[in-house]
């Protein structure tokens, strides 16, 4: 079972604790063990720390309920944060729809 949440078009510590809230609501809408939390980055123009970090404890808390949690559409900017704080490796990534 698949469940998407459109991130906002900043991830920022304004935003963070929302937009963890309503990922961490979907992750426990999906059965244990099944399912994949994707989360639509297409309108996403920046991620700062504390986005950084939602995202991060977005993907614990699936990875502690063996889901998946999928990036969608990263721009170059998101894609290039995740590899330098070596992050890229806990998501899967996908091209916009």
């Amino acid at each position: 079972m698949e469940k998407i949440l459109v991130a906002p078009e900043a991830l920022s510590l304004e935003h963070r604790s929302a937009f963890r809230r309503e990922a961490v609501e979907m992750l426990d809408s999906v059965p244990v063990g099944d399912g994949r939390l994707v989360i639509d980055l297409c309108a996403t123009g920046s991620v700062d720390s504390a986005g950084l970090g939602a995202l991060v404890l977005v993907q614990r808390y699936a990875a502690a309920r063996r889901q998946v949690v999928r990036l969608r559409g990263p721009n170059d900017e998101i894609r290039l944060l995740l590899m330098l704080t070596k992050l890229d490796d806990l998501f899967e990534v996908e091209e916009s729809a």
